[in-house]
């Protein structure tokens, strides 16, 4: 169930982005995309019981593994679990905990859930079981949503969407504006930093990491992430989402805060690397589905600086 962003009014770059910029075909970055090594190796299990701070709950990394027992280390955040959430159903259909977390933070692979509507998220779901929702390279995290979309019932999408949608957002991002960042590495499917303390420059990415790698590892649902954007992405995004016409202004759709309105989710504090990704995905054409085609002249002529700095000024914004 991944945070989708139809409707998404950042068309505001039609009218400033060049023309000539439109037409050059920039490839998927691989930093949007990360993908496991061909040598990529879990960390083995030493049976070690793992802690997360202001939690009496303790997991094997065997048991935080499980696809079908999600994590709970703070039961108190949030209601009970529904069976499809806190264990799925096997053989099928994973714990949607377990990706998306316990309430339903997720991450910079997946989608956050919690805030959206129960209808926002049934629909999105059915995009994918009728593969309308791709990704414009291949992703194990979407190979893996659209096999469950395919099996979960409607009541198990139901349940599960009434549950998260019954979640009050909170932030989990912190937006850096830096000219160098940490060194990094791929670590099942997401940017963790390399031992050590060596940088590099940031060039024109977004480098999204844990603030505590083990933390999130664990499946704790109160981690939090630092993405790093390039100087200047902020008041650029700014720029570019304001407009004096308001058939493209992107809180017509996404409300003046863009924490969401009755016709489009809440984008404010989302993953930026979650959002760039979205917008990629609609100007690629790898993302399809209901809203897609008004989605589509608004990102076609966006370049991949100015998803950036879009995703960035939204990323920065608070529930």
């Amino acid at each position: 169930m991944r945070f989708p962003i139809a409707l998404w009014a950042f068309s505001v770059a039609l009218l400033t982005a060049a023309g000539a910029r439109a037409q050059i075909q920039e490839s998927p970055p691989a930093w949007a995309y990360p993908v496991n090594p061909p040598n990529f190796q879990r960390t083995p299990d030493d049976g070690t019981i793992r802690h997360v701070p202001d939690s009496a709950a303790g997991f094997t990394l065997t048991q935080l593994r499980d696809l079908f027992a999600a994590p709970d280390w703070h039961p108190d955040d949030h209601p009970l679990m529904p069976e499809i959430v806190a264990r799925g159903r096997k053989p099928e259909v994973f714990a949607c905990g377990v990706c998306h977390r316990a309430d339903g933070p997720g991450g910079p692979e997946n989608a956050s859930l919690f805030g959206l509507s129960a209808e926002y998220i049934i629909q999105q779901t059915t995009e994918f079981k009728t593969s309308m929702r791709t990704n414009s390279v291949p992703r194990i995290a979407t190979d893996l949503m659209i096999k469950l979309s395919k099996a979960v019932t409607d009541q198990e999408l139901g349940e599960a969407a009434a549950y998260f949608a019954s979640i009050k957002p909170r932030p989990t991002i912190a937006v850096v504006e830096t000219e160098v960042v940490p060194k990094t590495q791929v670590r099942d499917l997401f940017l963790a930093p390399l031992d050590g303390t060596e940088k590099e420059p940031i060039g024109q990415r977004i480098i999204e990491i844990p603030e505590n790698v083990e933390h999130f590892v664990s499946r704790d649902s109160r981690a939090r992430f630092i993405a790093y954007v390039p100087v200047g992405s902020v008041q650029k995004g700014r720029t570019l989402a304001a407009n004096s016409d308001p058939r493209v202004q992107c809180g017509v759709c996404h409300g003046a805060d863009l924490n969401g309105t009755a016709i489009a989710p809440g984008i404010a504090s989302r993953s930026p690397t979650y959002l760039f990704r979205q917008l990629y995905d609609f100007k690629s054409g790898a993302r399809k589905g209901a809203n897609s085609e008004l989605m589509k002249p608004v990102v076609e002529n966006l370049s991949i600086d100015d998803m950036i700095a879009l995703v960035a000024f939204s990323a920065s914004l608070k529930h």
